[in-house]
């Protein structure tokens, strides 16, 4: 199902002006904070009225200035998860629960709830007030509560933003399970590159109001353009992979369209699909295999493009069997090895570069 935003919207010194359509899926508004993230979702909810626009959910119209079209936020079967949570707090989770469940008006299906329970890892939690809850565990309990309101799309305002990193990663796995269990639409903000990259599967980055661009997240991560939109440190591409086997030193062998990868530890079972991010800057080019170095990743690759900006680094963007890599490199190491679209190279990756967070389930 298919959310298409046309909005336009003026505050003080900042202009909404955005027209896109979302494919079905995970769809992360991506960008810098004040960029309008949250003005659109608030839009998309009913909770703010642009000055103009047209919002609509696959055939279903929710508003259209023009002829004055307004369905008010409770008609619009919509679940909103806010940074927070925002849980009652003289509830327990099971009335926090229930009180998404009362919002649907259905009648009650144990059966579903107690899958969609398991699913986020809550079961276990219904008797404990919210002021009890670790951050994870406050937003898991946020999301089924959205979920059991029986939306037609969520919408998931940066809801790891007020999370530590052990906290990000304890809820990161339930993300993925919703993504592919629920069937939903899922409206994601977030300025993290690498929960996008892990979660998305379109992505919509926008700039003081603005779309910049749109588009698969493998494909869009993977552009040196966006270089200037995420920065340096943060530019890498998703690549596709699957796990093969688990060797007794603690590496896992992974294997790609291009030859195979070994990383520490990764947790899944031989044969789970996954998506690996790998930082630009973690990249190291070579123009004949490399020999006696630690590095264990050697992958062969083609040039594809060059992009260089005003510093002294160069993004260069790599065909890599069916995958796109991106390797950021100085312009002098450029020039010393007459890096050139279609010039045929070895990509080299150490293991330990790709970190915890970078790799999701696919």
């Amino acid at each position: 199902m298919s959310l298409a935003i046309t909005l336009r919207h003026a505050r003080e010194d900042f202009v909404l002006d955005v027209d896109v359509e979302t494919p079905s899926g995970v769809t992360a508004l991506f960008g810098p904070s004040g960029a309008g993230k949250t003005t659109i979702v608030q839009a998309v909810a009913g909770l703010l009225r642009p000055d103009s626009g047209r919002i609509r959910i696959g055939d279903d119209l929710l508003q259209d200035s023009a002829t004055g079209h307004w369905l008010p936020p409770h008609r619009r079967r919509i679940g909103y998860v806010f940074q927070d949570g925002r849980l009652f707090p003289h509830m327990s989770v099971a009335k926090n629960l229930a009180y998404g469940r009362r919002m649907s008006g259905a009648p009650r299906d144990p059966a579903s709830e107690a899958r969609l329970l398991a699913m986020l890892g809550i079961d276990h939690l219904l008797d404990r007030a919210p002021a009890l809850l670790s951050g994870g565990e406050k937003q898991r309990v946020a999301i089924g509560r959205a979920l059991l309101s029986q939306p037609r799309l969520l919408l998931l305002d940066e809801p790891l933003a007020a999370l530590d990193a052990a906290r990000k990663e304890e809820i990161l796995p339930y993300l993925e399970k919703l993504r592919d269990a629920s069937g939903l639409p899922i409206l994601y903000v977030s300025h993290a590159v690498a929960e996008v990259a892990r979660l998305a599967t379109s992505v919509v980055i926008l700039r003081q109001g603005h779309v910049d661009r749109s588009g698969p997240v493998a494909e869009l991560l993977a552009d040196p353009a966006l270089t200037r939109a995420l920065g340096p440190r943060e530019a890498g591409a998703v690549i596709e992979a699957r796990v093969l086997r688990h060797h007794e030193d603690g590496l896992t062998e992974l294997a790609t369209s291009a030859g195979h990868l070994l990383l520490p530890g990764v947790g899944a079972a031989p044969g789970t699909g996954l998506r690996i991010r790998i930082p630009a800057h973690e990249v190291i080019l070579a123009l004949t295999p490399p020999e006696a170095i630690s590095a264990l990743n050697i992958l062969p690759a083609r040039i594809r493009s060059l992009r260089g900006g005003d510093g002294p680094g160069v993004m260069v963007q790599l065909e890599s069997g069916a995958d796109l890599l991106l390797a950021r490199v100085t312009r002098r190491s450029a020039e010393a090895l007459a890096l050139e679209p279609g010039k045929n190279c070895f990509a080299i990756v150490k293991s330990v570069a790709v970190a915890r967070d970078d790799i999701g389930a696919l």
